[in-house]
């Protein structure tokens, strides 16, 4: 069994923000392949699909950011998933709006909904797909900017790597995780 979580905050005051972007992947996600995000259990929205014989959980904590791993934990445990069959989707400042990069493994990088899911597993090796988010050109504080929407020609970038992402995950229900890390980073 995989999962894939996609980091965001529940609400629509959040929704389309630079900070939701794993929700936006993991709607994607959902939307073509023509699933639904449709229990609500382990404080999140969540599906149990299938791939070949692979069954497959997208999963959006409705924690709100910090607290994410009280969200994916429970799942984890719940449905004996182990760290290497996870991957967690969110946003870095780091990267260019629409870049995205694969790792097996690391720190939180001052994001605190990875924070938080560090904290709650006790492990640093998860799969991981950042999704840049790009820094912000004027002087906004970063949590403002985080929670801001993007303008309309980083959206266009963040459409392409939305697309990027969502096929890296459908690579992961084909192949190891290490082999997907070498096609798209």
């Amino acid at each position: 069994m995989k999962c894939i979580v996609g980091l965001g905050n529940p609400g629509k005051k959040y929704e389309l923000t630079r900070h939701n972007i794993g929700f936006m992947i993991i709607d994607e996600l959902a939307r073509v392949n023509n699933w639904s995000l449709n229990k609500k259990k382990f404080n999140g929205i969540y599906c149990v699909e299938k791939i070949g014989d692979e069954k497959v959980i997208l999963l959006e904590p409705q924690t709100y950011m910090n607290l994410s791993g009280e969200s994916v934990r429970p799942l984890m445990e719940f449905y004996d998933i182990s760290a290497e069959d996870v991957v967690v989707i969110y946003d870095d400042l780091d990267l260019p709006p629409g870049k995205i990069r694969l790792r097996q493994k690391g720190g939180h990088g001052g994001h605190n909904g990875i924070r938080s899911i560090i904290d709650q597993l006790g492990t640093k090796e998860f799969n991981r797909i950042r999704m840049g988010i790009g820094r912000p050109t004027t002087p906004i504080p970063v949590p403002d900017f985080v929670l801001g929407r993007f303008e309309k020609l980083e959206q266009e970038q963040v459409n392409e790597g939305i697309d990027k992402a969502v096929k890296a995950c459908e690579a992961w229900f084909r192949k190891p995780f290490q082999e997907v890390m070498n096609e798209f980073n």
